[in-house]
């Protein structure tokens, strides 16, 4: 597998205090299986759907604890690079480039609007082996208090081109490399509680959007917002029952015709 451009989404990871109680919900809600955790990583978890890794869990490190949420690397092909673009443009790196054995280097980064994101060069672990088919990534999204703030930092730090979704209703923007979508960027209305911050969600792939809310919410999941037919499938919006944000999309089931977009200069 080749490394992904720059700036493509390329892995999740996400912290537990509860780490065994992830496994089991994500491996009902998603299907995953797990393989053995790796103590010189901080018993870093890779999650496999049908034997293709596609995500990681991980207790938090000493000092590190907090609220659990997914966090969603983008790929670079130097993170040292990266790391001044992203002070260079307002961002702050939270972690700095680091070194995982032979697995690659990483940074973890908080954009001027105050979403967290990381970012993974790849090595011997380029990255998802598997993307939207059932339990694997899907399609994230920047949801932003301040989207004129993180409309000027992802292009200038990843070279991503932008399109502004023709939809009076929300503002939606689309952020590409040439061809198509990468990432999108949503700006946070008055429905998100003041004390959400912006943040990154990710969404995995199910079979079923319905049964997928059913079983999760069955486990303690708080149901955020659908489900909902849309033209890129059926979703829903939740928390997991440690409070980590995630969507999930089956995206057979489909519903409308495509909004236009008209790129942004």
């Amino acid at each position: 597998m080749a490394l992904q451009p720059e700036g493509t989404p390329c892995w999740a990871d996400a912290m537990f205090s509860d780490v065994e109680g992830a496994k089991s919900f994500y491996g009902d809600v998603l299907g995953w299986t797990f393989g053995e955790s790796s103590s010189e990583y901080g018993n870093y978890t890779q999650a496999y759907a049908n034997g293709k890794a596609v995500a990681a869990v991980v207790p938090p490190m000493p000092g590190q604890e907090g609220q659990s949420a997914w966090c969603l690397y983008l790929a670079s092909p130097d993170v040292d690079a990266t790391a001044a673009k992203i002070r260079s443009h307002g961002g702050e790196v939270l972690m700095d480039p680091m070194k995982v054995g032979d697995f690659g280097s990483m940074l973890i980064a908080r954009d001027p609007a105050g979403a967290v994101f990381g970012v993974w060069q790849g090595g011997r672990h380029e990255g998802f082996e598997a993307r939207a088919v059932p339990g694997a990534y899907c399609w994230a999204e920047i949801f932003t208090r301040e989207p004129e703030r993180t409309d000027a930092f992802f292009p200038a730090v990843f070279g991503y081109h932008a399109k502004q979704l023709d939809d009076s209703a929300i503002d939606f923007r689309l952020y590409d490399l040439g061809q198509d979508p990468v990432l999108g960027r949503m700006r946070m209305t008055d429905d998100f509680p003041p004390e959400v911050p912006s943040y990154v969600n990710v969404y995995f792939t199910v079979d079923d959007c319905d049964a997928a809310v059913a079983k999760a919410t069955g486990r303690g999941a708080i149901l955020r917002f659908g489900p909902m037919s849309s033209p890129f499938g059926r979703f829903a919006a939740l928390s997991d029952p440690q409070g980590a944000a995630f969507s999930v999309i089956d995206v057979k089931t489909t519903e409308g015709s495509m909004p236009g977009a008209t790129e942004v200069s």
